[in-house]
């Protein structure tokens, strides 16, 4: 039986260590790379051209999702997503017979993907309707949780609670455990919040990463200046300016700079 090649791809390190300790396990699985964050799982996977991979559904800069509309239909290798319990997703991946694990994952369920994957790799044609199926799923799992969306952030300033319409938030910046909330008329909140989680409660079309820390509302974005290193100086539209990660640069010129 020929080896599976497999990319991992999880934020968190206990998650990935954990993959592959099972993986380890497996005759047929070759793990070739892993990546903390979803721009580099998307470089991994042009460069690597693995046959399947793990990737967790809710990353920092770019997610599970988010991965698939930035790889071209020739570079889609075969995908289980990987998440904690959550309705959409698992009704978006079952309605298209697209493969998910959810955690903590059993050694005995990644076996079924697995074997799943032998069969579909022993089809030369099922390349094409596995990507049809996987982009299916993101579009049925997006139209779901539209709703779910936060529409306003309650915030503490002092003794009063502020509902801080999401529509008027200009950035979102971590430090530590706590987040800056920054609106379009410069107004300042600070919440006890990790950004990861945040993030995932926000329209992922009306927001973008700049940086591992840093969370921007698209249309807050008034200026973008090339930096040397192929980074960008973005500057808001509250006057803010926020510098964009090497990584997250490539995104930012996939969704906003390309015509």
């Amino acid at each position: 039986m020929n080896k599976i090649r497999i990319m991992i791809a999880d934020d968190e390190r206990p998650a990935r260590l954990f993959l592959k300790a099972i993986l380890q396990n497996l005759d047929d699985a070759d793990i070739v790379g892993e990546a903390e964050n979803g721009a580099e799982a998307v470089e991994l996977i042009k460069n690597l051209k693995p046959d399947l991979a793990l990737l967790d559904l809710q990353m920092p800069e770019v997610t599970g999702l988010e991965v698939i509309k930035l790889l071209r239909k020739n570079e889609m290798p075969l995908i289980a997503f990987v998440t904690a319990y959550d309705e959409f997703a698992v009704r978006a991946f079952e309605v298209n017979a697209v493969d998910y694990l959810l955690k903590p994952v059993e050694e005995a369920r990644l076996r079924e993907t697995l074997n799943r994957v032998h069969e579909r790799l022993e089809k030369n044609d099922s390349r094409e309707a596995e990507t049809r199926k996987v982009r299916n799923a993101v579009e049925i799992y997006e139209e779901s949780t539209r709703d779910e969306f936060l529409q306003r952030i309650p915030v503490k300033k002092r003794d009063d609670i502020f509902l801080v319409g999401v529509d008027d938030v200009a950035s979102i910046v971590a430090d530590g455990e706590l987040l800056h909330i920054s609106t379009r008329n410069n107004e300042k909140f600070v919440i006890n919040f990790r950004l990861k989680d945040l993030e995932a409660r926000l329209e992922p079309r009306k927001f973008i990463r700049l940086s591992r820390g840093a969370l921007v509302n698209v249309e807050m974005i008034e200026r973008i200046n090339p930096m040397p290193g192929g980074t960008f100086l973005v500057t808001l539209k509250n006057s803010q300016e926020i510098s964009s990660s090497r990584l997250q640069s490539r995104v930012l010129r996939e969704r906003l700079l390309k015509v």
